[in-house]
């Protein structure tokens, strides 16, 4: 590319094409109608997360007068406009689809969400009573004047803007916060159908009885966005409490988004722009109602089943059925699960038989997100407890997940494990358990290594690969990479892994060129990747020297892809689709053909410069060459995918796969079936007889 500017479209608004591609599933007609309203508040709280990281971030750079690093990038004011606009543009979208598409289609099922005007009598004295009982309790009116400041409204907390008139003739401000400690909707008694209403409802209608000395003149639900990028300081000595402060200062950051509702009055709108210091461009008047987010919580609600996507159960992992001893299972050969289509419960039980078994000396494990009640977690405390020696590095750092991590390693920290809270600078993002246990012939060491968190909640839901090994060259990798997280080790040459940040970008790049070599030399080439976002100008800018010198590329990437394929002499053997479904892409698979032995490689890695410069990541071969199979059909099948599936043009517009005239294909639902015909091919007598246990398929619905 060199002395041309290279085609590099922005990462932001990659994303909210992203963004959009989920919104696309929520106005599909053929999608279930409550995955349709789930889809919606998935796209709502993806924009929380935007404006209070990404948004905010480039706000922060036009104050700060930044440069782009890359010419080929938009300046921090061009950038700012864009997004302004899109974002715009993009919320009146989703309104629409609320409005036009998906609640006629629940009238249409006698599901409605009314408001006090439309209730009778019955239902208004239910509602009193639930006002009376529950509700009022728990509010708080605030009022708002000389002596009373505009109070600190917590980030996305949906509010009421109250304007009120005393007996006097005095005009008074006040604020309602609608309480997230309960349920939005609250469904009403109904002769027929189902109806609901919003909390805000409620207490707007109920207004008069909080402020019983004052007339109501107006009243405008309204929420707010904060800035939450945290700014942690590494330095500091006690780097827990640090990072605890930054959680609270996240809290009180500058307001990046204010909505309110079109029917909003002036003076209410007047208002709050002069006390939250907001910008017109920063204020979006919406339909409502506001925060969307909360349909995924409706959308869950009892008797709704049917309008749901048929549940993936996850299914016991064929490679390891017959087995009660997991130790035994991984000593024969490696072992590679599918989540969800598999149980994750075969890594829980990994931890738990290492917790119990007393030949197991040690446990090293790496934590970046786990569940609210991780059952990891508590084997590991057990583990601890039995007098193993157990290591844990808990990544505090974990945006939106830093109390909840912090409160996992205090807890492991008082059972007796060595706790690390990630390293200066880096975050800690591999995926990696290392189980140590003394045998008749010596130590062997046992590895779980994966694309996900060890998290059993997202792993109903996030698709990820996980294999287990003791081959001894990965099972020495894996010591020298926790000696390098628990110490001052420096960073060795492995004999199987890439890891970031020391080696996993030159292995990236050794590898792409390889291939663009190959091609030049006539040898069989070619690179296919999985991966959930493609941002690194380096990466890219190897992908279209490739390209050109005729290496096919094909690449799976989920959300935000800065590279352009498809233009002519510099990117048109290059294609990019996203799979966007019913369960969340999350899987990182890195296939390079190398002159016709093909190798594969699975990890924890994007190709953004945060996973290869600023990240601890792992990306690790699959050698045994059944797994090395399987993991190749995975690919194939992805890219065979023709329902969730959409292809990057080279203007940067996503399209729907064209079908061609052949039947359907989601690769989702066909890896669920093939994980359900693995087992039963081992299953032969289960049909007939009722009396052979079904090793635990998990049984909690996946959404």
């Amino acid at each position: 590319m060199a002395g041309k500017k290279m085609p590099y479209y922005n990462r932001e608004l990659s994303w909210m094409d992203f963004n959009a591609r989920v919104l696309e599933e929520a106005t599909k007609k053929e999608n279930p109608l409550m995955e349709r309203l789930r889809f919606l508040a998935i796209t709502g709280s993806n924009l929380d997360e935007f404006f209070m990281v990404r948004v905010a971030g480039v706000k922060a750079q036009v104050s700060a007068n930044h440069k782009p690093k890359e010419s080929f990038d938009l300046s921090p004011a061009e950038l700012l406009t864009e997004l302004e606009e899109k974002t715009h543009k993009f919320m009146e979208k989703q309104y629409s689809c609320l409005h036009r598409s998906i609640m006629p289609a629940l009238n249409k099922r006698g599901i409605r969400f009314v408001t006090c005007d439309e209730m009778d009598e019955k239902q208004l004295a239910y509602l009193s009573d639930y006002f009376d009982k529950v509700l009022f309790p728990v509010l708080t009116p605030l009022a708002v004047d000389g002596s009373r400041p505009f109070p600190l409204l917590a980030n996305k907390s949906v509010n009421i803007a109250v304007i009120l008139k005393s007996k006097e003739g005095e005009k008074h401000y006040a604020i309602v916060q609608v309480p997230s400690i309960l349920p939005r909707f609250l469904e009403l008694p109904s002769e027929s159908g189902r109806i609901f209403t919003l909390l805000e409802d409620v207490i707007t209608y109920k207004l008069p009885e909080l402020f019983e000395l004052h007339e109501i003149k107006a009243s405008c639900p309204f929420r707010i966005t904060r800035d939450s990028d945290l700014e942690i300081d590494e330095e500091a000595e006690d780097f827990m409490s640090e990072v605890k402060k930054s959680i609270k200062r996240r809290k009180r950051g500058r307001p990046v988004r204010l909505e309110i509702l079109q029917k909003c009055e002036k003076s209410i709108r007047s208002f709050l722009v002069d006390m939250l210091k907001i910008k017109k461009s920063e204020i979006y008047q919406l339909p409502g109602p506001l925060d969307l987010t909360f349909f995924s919580k409706f959308a869950g609600v009892s008797g709704f089943e049917s309008m749901c996507f048929q549940p993936i159960r996850p299914v016991a992992p064929a490679d390891f059925w017959g087995y009660d001893d997991i130790f035994q299972a991984i000593r024969e050969k490696d072992r590679m699960v599918h989540h969800p289509y598999e149980s994750f419960d075969c890594v829980v039980q990994f931890i738990e038989q290492a917790a119990q078994d007393e030949n197991v000396l040690a446990i090293k494990q790496t934590l970046y997100r786990v569940s609210g009640n991780s059952p990891i977690v508590a084997s590991l405390i057990k583990a601890a407890e039995n007098g193993k020696q157990v290591t844990v590095l808990v990544e505090l750092k974990a945006r939106f997940d830093e109390e909840n991590n912090i409160n996992w390693a205090t807890q492991l920290e008082k059972a007796g494990c060595h706790v690390i809270y990630g390293l200066h600078g880096l975050k800690t993002h591999c995926k990696i358990a290392l189980v140590v246990r003394q045998e008749e012939d010596g130590i062997r060491r046992y590895l779980h290594l994966g694309t996900g968190n060890y998290n059993d909640s997202t792993a109903k839901i996030y698709t990820d690969l996980g294999m287990f090994t003791c081959n001894d060259q990965y099972g020495a990798d894996a010591s020298s990479l926790f000696n390098v997280i628990t110490g001052y080790s420096r960073p060795p040459e492995y004999n199987r892994f890439a890891v970031a940040p020391h080696g996993l970008r030159n292995f990236f790049i050794r590898m792409i060129k390889a291939e663009t070599v190959n091609a030049r030399q006539g040898l069989p080439c070619g690179i296919t990747a999985k991966v959930n976002s493609l941002v690194d100008p380096e990466i890219i800018g190897l992908l279209y020297e490739a390209s050109q010198a005729g290496v096919p590329i094909r690449l799976v990437v989920r959300g935000i892809c800065c590279l352009i394929p498809g233009l002519t002499g510099v990117s048109e053997n290059i294609t990019v689709i996203s799979i966007v479904g019913q369960l969340l892409e999350h899987s990182r698979i890195f296939r390079f053909e190398n002159a016709g032995m093909p190798k594969i490689y699975l990890g924890s890695a994007d190709w953004m410069q945060r996973n290869l410069d600023r990240r601890v990541e792992l990306v690790f071969p699959v050698e045994d060459p059944d797994l090395k199979e399987r993991a190749f059909g995975i690919l194939e099948t992805l890219l065979n995918d023709n329902t969730n599936a959409r292809s990057m043009s080279s203007d940067t517009v996503y399209h729907h796969v064209n079908r061609r005239g052949k039947p359907a294909f989601s690769s989702q639902l066909t890896f669920y079936r093939q994980a359900k015909e693995r087992l039963a091919e081992l299953q032969p007598n289960l049909e007939d007889s009722p009396l052979i246990p079904i090793h635990s398929a998990e049984e909690t619905d996946t959404h």
